[in-house]
């Protein structure tokens, strides 16, 4: 695809790099010269300088020709402009910005095409928001990720021994708990990622993905990990627009502190959250305030400010200092890397949790969800299996019969929607049908292109 990103801040630059390593044409615009020097040396890509919303610049960027325009730029004004100009000038098939303001609904005559041509809305701090929520409901979870419409999920969940299945091999999963149906299909241990088979051993400190239908979530995680006591008490570090959005989503569900370096900030956040929320003006490397504020009583703490020394030092010291469980906002890819599995229990990129949204929209065949896994190694993805015997790769074939490329595994169907919806753990001998929603786990970006063929229905196909 010859796809245009607008902006090559964090996100830009994210969204440029997971798409270059699928041999995606991209072509970055920037005002700044330097940034854009900077990604035209790290990858192979086409690096402009200008403003985009100018039209000579899109016309000079091959606007003409492209299939896809985001626009990641760090105002919402700018990212409308851009795509109502790339769809009225030039007829970019696809728009897609990056829009923070919750204002501005996908879907809405407002971003139609009418309006400012928008045809799908991401949101960093949304997507943030929402994967911490998913570790609050979780706790003992490293991931929780929805497919098939919130019937299907894939967990991530780090092994502790005297856990039911820890000690076992896959193949005993179904006798130690019969009343479980779930699929493994990714392990990693000490960062090495093993190939899962009915002999494989699962030990302490595994990071396991597995796959099991919504209803069965806890079930899962309880077989896995030591079970963890609810998450009541939230610390939060940084009060900007990551942590004034999860503190107005966290009313009456936690107790919550906000810990903010700026005296401005921290009226503003007085002045936007109800009285049982505690705003602290402060610095949250400092050990006295943290100890002072009884950073060990806390379920979580959450390091959400913009500068990613920060946020390691903060997460760092609060886990020495007795918090339960720490997670850093790290936008550093190579930082959220090393710090993966530390003293830090979670790394989160900011950029790398929108990721998966930008994808589903690139992919290509019928591919409705698309998840980036690992820092954007690995990636699990929704197709819907489309046709019939002569005209698909899927339909009427046995899963053993499935052309999967090397390592790539299916982990679930869901067959029928609504309430008659089925979710099926296929075996060898499963039988695919006409529009069930397959969810496949992809080790290696490299092999994505192969995957997304299965789902593409093609006039002349026999197989």
């Amino acid at each position: 695809m010859n796809i245009i990103i607008f902006g090559a801040g964090r996100v830009g630059e994210s969204v440029a790099e997971s798409l270059v390593s699928e041999q995606n044409d991209i072509t970055v615009i920037d005002q700044d010269p330097e940034r854009v020097r900077a990604l035209e040396e790290r990858l192979d890509l086409r690096g402009m300088v200008g403003n985009g919303i100018q039209p000579s610049v899109l016309a000079e960027a091959g606007a003409k020709d492209a299939d896809m325009l985001i626009a990641c730029a760090a105002l919402d004004e700018s990212n409308l402009v851009v795509c109502k100009v790339a769809h009225d000038v030039f007829h970019v098939p696809t728009t897609i910005a990056r829009l923070r303001s919750p204002e501005f609904e996908e879907g809405s005559d407002l971003l139609g095409k009418s309006g400012f041509a928008v045809d799908h809305v991401i949101c960093p701090e949304e997507s943030v928001m929402r994967y911490i929520h998913q570790l609050i409901d979780y706790p003992e979870a490293l991931q929780v990720l929805e497919f098939a419409q919130r019937r299907v999920c894939l967990i991530a969940v780090r092994a502790t021994a005297g856990s039911a299945l820890v000690g076992h091999t896959i193949g005993e999963f179904r006798q130690l708990v019969p009343q479980v149906d779930m699929r493994v299909v990714a392990l990693y241990r000490l960062d090495a990622e093993m190939t899962p088979s009915a002999s494989t051993r699962i030990l302490p400190g595994d990071e396991v993905f597995i796959l099991a239908a919504n209803d069965q979530i806890r079930s899962v995680l309880a077989a896995l990990h030591a079970r963890d006591k609810p998450v009541q008490r939230v610390m939060i570090a940084g009060g900007g627009k990551v942590g004034l959005r999860l503190a107005r989503s966290l009313i009456g569900q936690c107790q919550v502190k906000i810990v903010e370096a700026s005296a401005k900030r921290c009226e503003y956040l007085a002045s936007q959250l109800p009285s049982s929320t505690l705003v602290l003006h402060g610095d949250c490397t400092d050990e006295a305030l943290l100890e002072e504020e009884n950073v060990a009583e806390m379920d979580l703490f959450l390091s959400l400010t913009s500068d990613d020394e920060d946020n390691i030092m903060a997460a760092m010291l609060a886990k020495r200092l007795g918090a339960r469980r720490v997670l850093a906002l790290i936008n550093r890819r190579a930082y959220a890397e090393m710090m993966q599995g530390s003293t830090i229990d979670i790394a989160v990129s900011p950029a790398q949790t929108v990721i998966g949204e930008v994808l589903a929209h690139v992919r290509r065949g019928d591919v409705v969800a698309v998840h980036s896994l690992r820092r954007g190694a690995a990636e699990a993805l929704e197709g819907v299996a489309r046709g019939d015997v002569k005209s698909s790769r899927l339909v009427g074939r046995r899963v053993e019969e499935v052309k999967l490329p090397p390592g790539a595994r299916i982990g679930a169907i869901v067959r029928g929607e609504g309430r008659d919806a089925e979710v099926l753990m296929p075996h060898h001998d499963t039988l695919i049908q006409a529009d069930d929603h397959i969810i496949i786990f992809i080790p290696n970006k490299r092999l994505v292109r192969e995957v997304e063929k299965l789902f593409q229905v093609g006039a002349t196909f026999f197989g």
